[in-house]
Formats: structure tokens, sequence, C-alpha cells
């Protein structure tokens, strides 16, 4: 299952900002709600995010690699006041909730409850707090053996959050939740595979990447035009892109057979793929993604 995990939360809270009415509304009015910009179908969306890693799909490779539950991967839910226009919100609602993800796994409830309570907040900023099930989902997120039903209700969560804010003309948004969700995944899994030179699957997990950055370089080019944060994020994401053309994915098709899981027949996908990437690419990929992310959560 390909989905992207990006909003868990559990408490209701008030927005606690240390800003002044006026001058929070001043900052508001620099960063418009409503973007003019093309109108993204939630059919492409839904296709993009079907592609991407979850967060909680990357945890569990890094778990199973070995590797230690490491808190300093991710963005301190303190940095939160920082987040005063709507930008920054959405990347950083993205990338707690792949933090979120990630403590989910190594059952770390205390730090996830954290990162839900500063979700919350984030997503009430956005106007977005009202499409949480906070008792189930608060529930759901406490529990690592319920990550079906917390990835089922999370994608629903995503996809009504999208269709709104389509409706609403803040489309925008929706790239910069899913961008902010892919860039935290990557770094920590980076950071990881930089400490395990020796494990091939973190590495392809990486180049497999590729793709994924075609796809949302796309979706940010679509608003170059009328968001200058966007056009500047894009042209972040360009230059980690041409580190990626130094990477070569090899396809080979093998035709797909049916097969028998749990009485229901499914389509086996048969065919490969060999990623051709070194260690100099990981370290190179690792220092753009920690300086594009660096600009986001700082």
């Amino acid at each position: 299952m390909r989905i992207l995990t990006l909003f868990l939360a559990v408490f209701v809270l008030a927005c606690n900002s240390s800003k002044k009415p006026d001058e929070q509304a001043f900052l508001e009015s620099l960063d418009s709600t409503k973007v003019d910009g093309p109108a993204i179908s939630g059919e492409v969306i839904s296709s993009i995010i079907q592609q991407i890693p979850s967060p909680l799909e990357i945890s569990v490779l890094l778990k199973e690699s070995g590797t230690k539950y490491d808190k300093s991967f991710l963005n301190s839910g303190d940095n939160i006041s920082k987040y005063n226009s709507n930008y920054r919100k959405a990347l950083n609602l993205g990338i707690y909730g792949t933090d979120l993800g990630y403590t989910n796994i190594y059952e770390q409830n205390q730090d996830g409850l954290d990162y839900m309570a500063a979700i919350k907040e984030l997503a009430n900023g956005l106007s977005i707090g009202q499409f949480f099930d906070i008792e189930t989902i608060g529930r759901l997120a406490t529990n690592s053996k319920n990550l079906d039903s917390l990835l089922l209700i999370t994608t629903q969560n995503f996809n009504s959050i999208n269709s709104y804010l389509q409706e609403q003309n803040r489309a925008n948004l929706s790239v910069l939740l899913l961008t902010g969700g892919w860039l935290e995944a990557m770094h920590i899994t980076c950071q990881v595979a930089n400490k395990n030179k020796d494990n091939k699957e973190l590495r392809d997990t990486i180049g497999e990447q590729k793709i994924i950055l075609e796809n949302i370089v796309l979706l940010l080019s679509f608003y170059q035009e009328v968001d200058q944060n966007m056009a500047s994020l894009l042209e972040d994401m360009k230059a980690l892109q041409n580190e990626y053309n130094n990477i070569e994915i090899i396809k080979t098709y093998k035709e797909s057979t049916f097969e028998i899981v749990d009485g229901v027949m499914m389509i086996k996908d048969n065919s490969t793929s060999e990623i051709k990437i070194t260690q100099e690419n990981v370290t190179n990929i690792t220092q753009l993604i920690s300086s594009i992310r660096k600009k986001v959560i700082s």
C-alpha cells in the first residue's frame, strides 16, 4: 500500500500565537489563503499519492533494518511558533505527520502525543482541523498494531481535505502538505542510510524516489507563476532533481500473474527494477535534502 500518512491528532488546542492580532493579520495577508492557479484534480493528487511510500512504510523499513529510534532526526514540536504563514504551516504539517509515523512505529507514545498536539494546532491554523476524528485517530495512533486502520483513516482524511481545499481555491496547500511529508521521510531515510552504508535496501529506497520527485516538481511548477514561496521551493527541488539524474533505474518487465490471497484473487506484478545508485549519490542527496529541510523548518 503506497499512501501518504500526513494527518493525525488527539488534542484540540487553541492557537497559542505570541504575535499581536494586527501583526498576525498582516503576516497572513502576505501569504494569501487563496492562490490563483490551476485546479489540480483529486484524481491527479490521488495518483501521485499512490506512488509515494508512506512515512509509516518507510519507518517500518528503518526499524526492520535494526536502526534504533533517534528523536534527533525529527523536527522539534517547539518550532511550531515559527510557522506563521500558511505556506510554512502546510509544509510543516506534512513534516510533523511523517515524524508522528516514525514515533508510532517505534512505539514512542509520549513523543507521538506531542506531535499530534502540534499537528492539530497547525491543522486548525489552516482551517482544516474539522476533518479529524480525534477520538478514533488518537486511539489508533498509540497502537502500532492498528497501522492498516490508521493508514485507511488518514488517507480518507487527506482525500477529504484535498477536495475541500480545491473548493476553497487552496489546492496549493495540498501540494505543500504532500511535499512536506515526502521531504521529511527522505530526510530520515537519508540520515539512517548514511549510518548504515551497507544496507542496499535503504539505498534503493532513496534511489526509487527519482520518479516521485519528478511528480512533486510537476505539481510545484503549476504554481511557480503565482506563488513566490512555491517558486523558490521548486528551484530547490529542481537542484535535487539534477542530482537524481545521476541515478539510473532499469526496469525489467515480466508478465503479471494471478494468485489467491485470503480467498481473494489478486494480480501480482512480477516486473522488477534495478536501482543504480552509489554512496556518493546518497551523500549528495542527503546534503541537498538537509539544506532544503533547514529552510522549511527554521
